[in-house]
């Protein structure tokens, strides 16, 4: 059964829930790459983006608001839709949702290397070579400096480690990565290398790989 992804938004407004402790996580972690960024225009771009809960709200708060051009990538338009509203009610006049395939690099083409790049909700629903794969693409989507947003849960078997170690491959560093007890899944890095060029044409992963939740 193909899982519905405007209701599966739901879980974020349960107090308490994975969900809501995730994207209080995800809020803290995006604020605080957007005080230490770069001075000057900044790019973002979020793959699998749903209803923006995590960037927009961020954005509109954030000192650094009209600093970032962004480019939400999301398949289900009635997501999509959400997004643009909560961005349009923000002003937020630079960000962009796309309704479309977030999995293929040409969404992101005219914006990579971009100062944040949010994988959320992606590693939890494909498989580990397209994880693996994914992780590759961060060094070309990623600015040098920039930081990835990425979640993964924590049960078992707990990707968290290896997906740790392809991203330390690939030229990132780590800024945080959550414990087995938060149960949250939330990793951040830091790209300390030199982006490559994103190639044209490519689909980065096939997402509904795993059927876990994300």
């Amino acid at each position: 059964m193909t899982k519905d992804w405007y209701a599966w938004h739901g879980d974020y407004d349960e107090p308490g829930s994975a969900l809501s402790r995730r994207l209080a996580e995800l809020r803290t972690r995006l604020r605080e790459a957007l005080d230490n960024a770069r001075p000057g225009p900044l790019r973002a771009v979020s793959l699998c983006a749903g209803q923006g809960r995590d960037l927009i709200p961020v954005l509109a708060a954030h000192p650094r608001r009209d600093d970032v051009t962004a480019r939400l990538v999301e398949l289900d338009p009635r997501n999509a839709e959400l997004a643009r509203a909560a961005a349009a009610d923000a002003g937020l006049t630079r960000v962009e949702v796309v309704v479309g395939d977030a999995a293929r690099t040409d969404a992101y083409a005219d914006l990579a290397p971009a100062d944040l790049v949010l994988v959320c909700g992606v590693f939890g629903n494909i498989s580990e070579a397209d994880i693996r794969r994914t992780v590759r693409h961060c060094a070309a989507l990623c600015e040098t400096g920039g930081t990835v947003f990425w979640t993964r849960h924590r049960r078992s078997p707990d990707l968290v480690p290896t997906i740790c170690d392809w991203f330390a491959e690939e030229g990132f560093v780590p800024v945080s990565v959550s414990s087995p007890a938060d149960g949250v899944g939330v990793g951040v890095h830091r790209f300390a290398g030199e982006p490559r060029p994103l190639p044209a044409g490519v689909t980065m992963f096939e997402f509904g790989g795993d059927d876990h939740l994300p």
